[in-house]
């Protein structure tokens, strides 16, 4: 979302008010004492034009954060949670938003926004008097589309915020500033001093993003997760290279983010940062697979190697795409795309009870044999229905079912 924004503060304020007044917050202004005001990513995103599933407003007040939340979701019945007592930090649920409400901690405004994470979410509306607040001119890097951060230690209160940068070019589409990426290449190794969790979420936000190939080729450039050996490693690709138009964008939404996981943590990273099981099998599969058709010509691959990749790889087959030699790739996802293609979509005629009932045999490894040798039949079109499917089956069954004596 490269911005090209430069709107005056009448206009932004007008959009503020019809925003608060859309979402029903306007509910909310009679409770909350002289002095607050709304900060954060609100503004930012109605000033971009940016629209989100989640709304999350940001409010802070000069005093007793809880007393005053709580009697706000006691009024409005809305879910009430604190999530910081010791600073008084406290969430109410109103619908899809959640609004946070936090004490002010320094003596002034211009100190608390000078204390947050980039300028670009440094931005308050005083409700007072209903006018914008921008001490570190944050209304300009939005319209240069810059992250930018006042102070050095405010990332460092919060190494998370380091990662966070690396959210908004993939989100915003904006730029990093060039004191902020030497800062964090000094300082990329405190991000582990950061609950596993928090990554992991950020990682999935940015991943996610519509411009999560920029973010991605910036983590890679930066190192930012200390894998050195990414460079040697012939399964981290080239990404400015792939022709990502071969997907489709539904393909694009649901399988690049696992492909781009894959490509900035190894397994050992992915267990460390609790992703989970699913996501780690997945880039399991995605390595054997890749270091499979490295030694081994796609071309010579047996009947059973060829199946065995399409059954192990089918729910995700595009994120894998990308190994494949250039040549392959749209065929394969020609194929993929067409759920009756049984090859690329292994299935079965038969299932397990219907085998039980008709040739009397019992569960058992035998029977997860001989479903496996259908299922290898109907993809290689040597079964057309469902007598053929019995008849080979007994046939199979005669030739590798124990003999007894």
């Amino acid at each position: 979302m490269k911005s090209s924004i430069k709107k005056d503060h009448t206009l932004i304020i007008d959009e503020l008010e019809a925003s608060i007044k859309f979402h029903n917050l306007d509910l909310i202004l009679g409770f909350l004492p002289k002095g607050s005001y709304l900060v954060g990513g609100y503004i930012r995103d109605i000033i971009l034009g940016r629209k989100t599933e989640k709304l999350d407003v940001d409010i802070v007040v000069p005093l007793n954060a809880i007393e005053i939340g709580k009697k706000i979701a006691d009024n409005i019945g809305s879910k009430f949670i604190i999530l910081d007592e010791k600073r008084e930090v406290v969430r109410i649920i109103l619908h899809h938003t959640y609004i946070d409400i936090a004490n002010q901690l320094s003596s002034t405004i211009e100190g608390d926004l000078c204390s947050r994470d980039f300028s670009i979410n440094s931005i308050a509306f005083l409700f007072d008097k209903k006018c914008l607040f921008d001490p570190l001119n944050g209304l300009k890097d939005l319209e240069i589309s810059l992250i930018r951060t006042h102070s050095e230690n405010n990332l460092l209160n919060d190494p998370l915020r380091i990662l966070r940068c690396f959210r908004f070019v993939s989100e915003l589409n904006f730029k990093v500033d060039l004191n902020l990426i030497t800062f964090i290449k000094k300082n990329k190794g405190k991000l582990y001093l950061v609950a596993k969790e928090r990554i992991n979420y950020e990682i999935q936000k940015i991943v996610h993003g519509d411009n999560a190939l920029e973010a991605v080729l910036l983590i890679k450039k930066l190192n930012i997760f200390g894998a050195d050996h990414f460079s040697e490693d012939s399964f981290f690709l080239d990404l400015e290279k792939i022709n990502y138009a071969e997907l489709n964008k539904e393909e694009k939404e649901k399988f690049l983010p696992s492909f781009f996981i894959a490509q900035i943590l190894d397994v050992l990273s992915l267990e460390k940062l609790k992703f989970s099981k699913d996501e780690i099998t997945k880039t399991k599969l995605l390595r054997k697979w890749h270091f499979l058709l490295e030694k081994k010509n796609i071309f010579r691959l047996t009947e059973s190697d060829r199946f065995a990749l399409h059954k192990e790889l089918e729910m995700f087959l595009p994120s894998f795409i990308f190994y494949l030699p250039e040549n392959l790739r749209l065929d394969w996802l020609r194929r993929w795309r067409d759920n009756d293609d049984k090859l690329f979509h292994p299935s079965n005629l038969l299932n397990g009870d219907v085998i039980k009932k008709n040739l009397k045999i019992k569960d058992g490894p035998i029977l997860g044999k001989l479903l496996h040798y259908l299922s290898k039949e109907l993809a290689y079109k040597r079964l057309n229905n469902f007598d053929e499917a019995i008849y080979k089956a007994k046939r199979w069954i005669e030739q590798n079912a124990p003999k007894c004596d």
